[in-house]
């Protein structure tokens, strides 16, 4: 028996590799002879870098790059096993959790340090980058990480613009001259999971902006800011992206990343699952165990749990997943390939303790769904044996 676990992590319980190894455990204390395959799974989110290299044997790569507010601050990336695939988390150098809450003003912040890890990427012979964009705190169009990679993006008089959101109503033109010449050999693929226009009522500053310190003025600002940058590199570069779905991502990044960099914005559990090559490792298995912390209807959007139940179901084969809860409108991911749902918790405890308890819980959970197999195939064996009775 063929068992492939690949969980997307636990958010601030467990990572995505630490849920495979407790489900493991759960599972071979009951059927220690079976093989097992773990894939640590992502979304494009946080954890993305760890589940990919920890799966490809590849590298996590620390370098101090520009922070959101200009400062410094130690950030990472990942290079794969086939040491020419980078995959980046824009929020280790641009994330919200890097700016304190009363310094949080998306008219500041900046993507620069999304640009330099893509510099040191780029020095380390990465040949395809694949960006993921949760998380940001930043409302910038990619205009910081433009400036990183060598692009000018220029004032009327003829300097540099200021970072941030704010500083995008002082372009009036670009020199994409003197851009790094690498990126043209590069494929760059960017994990997105939200189909944000770039602006409007549903863009990315009236959605995300106000969890980015904007107040309503500023919100309205910018908006404006970017529709204006829009209008400048679309006139610029004969070319429009503002209303594709994920424009928005990240503060107006996927439009900048596919307007400068000839991106493509991809779901980013099909860009994991595809890096991993997943489908290579499921055509003989016969169960798969996926799971995160929380199934709701909004799972059926792209998350991770769908995104590997989908695969499996290519090859008939059963998926159960594991959360940490799930609600009364869970049930629509049985129409989208999850076949077993279960909550972990044993139950009604305290936030505190099911949090630190968690691998314990995941382990004892998955111990409880093997014994089932296990009964399964007993009762199934007796059925047959009585039937061969009757029938002689």
């Amino acid at each position: 028996m063929k068992i492939v676990i690949a969980p997307d992590s636990f958010k601030e319980s467990l990572s995505a590799y630490e849920a495979c190894q407790a489900i493991e455990r759960g599972f071979k204390s009951i059927l220690p002879n079976a093989i097992y395959q773990k894939f640590p799974m992502a979304d494009g989110g946080e954890g993305t870098v760890e589940s990919l290299v920890s799966a490809t044997g590849g590298v996590i790569i620390e370098t101090y790059v520009t922070g959101p507010l200009g400062e410094k601050v130690l950030a990472f990336y990942g290079m794969l096993g086939d040491g020419k695939t980078a995959v980046i988390e824009m929020a280790a150098s641009s994330g919200l959790h890097l700016v304190p809450v009363d310094k949080r003003n998306p008219m500041c912040t900046t993507t620069r340090g999304l640009g330099e890890l893509m510099m040191a990427a780029l020095d380390q012979g990465a040949t395809r980058i694949i960006i993921g964009l949760g998380g940001s705190s930043t409302n910038d169009g990619g205009a910081g990480m433009i400036q990183a990679l060598g692009g000018r993006l220029l004032s009327k008089e003829g300097n540099d613009i200021s970072p941030g959101g704010g500083g995008l109503s002082e372009l009036v033109s670009f020199d994409l001259s003197t851009l790094e010449p690498r990126l043209k050999d590069v494929k760059i693929e960017v994990a997105c999971d939200v189909d944000n226009p770039l602006t409007g009522q549903n863009g990315a500053s009236a959605v995300y902006g106000p969890q980015k310190g904007a107040t309503s003025e500023m919100v309205v600002e910018l908006d404006e800011n970017l529709t204006y940058f829009a209008n400048v590199y679309e006139t610029y570069l004969n070319k429009t992206f503002r209303n594709v779905p994920g424009a928005g991502a990240a503060g107006g990044l996927g439009a900048g990343l596919m307007a400068f960099l000839s991106a493509e914005l991809k779901s980013g559990v099909e860009i994991v699952l595809e890096t991993l090559r997943f489908d290579d490792h499921l055509k003989d298995a016969d169960l798969v165990i996926t799971g995160e912390g929380r199934i709701d209807a909004q799972t059926i959007n792209g998350k991770t749990p769908i995104g590997v139940a989908k695969a499996a179901k290519k090859y008939g084969i059963p998926v159960i997943a594991l959360c940490g809860g799930y609600t009364e409108d869970s049930k629509v991911v049985h129409g989208h390939g999850i076949d077993g749902l279960f909550t972990i918790v044993p139950g009604v405890v305290t936030l505190q303790k099911a949090m630190t308890n968690t691998a314990f819980y995941m382990e004892q959970t998955a111990r409880n769904i093997a014994t089932i197999i296990q009964l399964g195939a007993q009762v199934r064996n007796a059925e047959t044996t009585r039937d061969l009775m009757i029938e002689w």
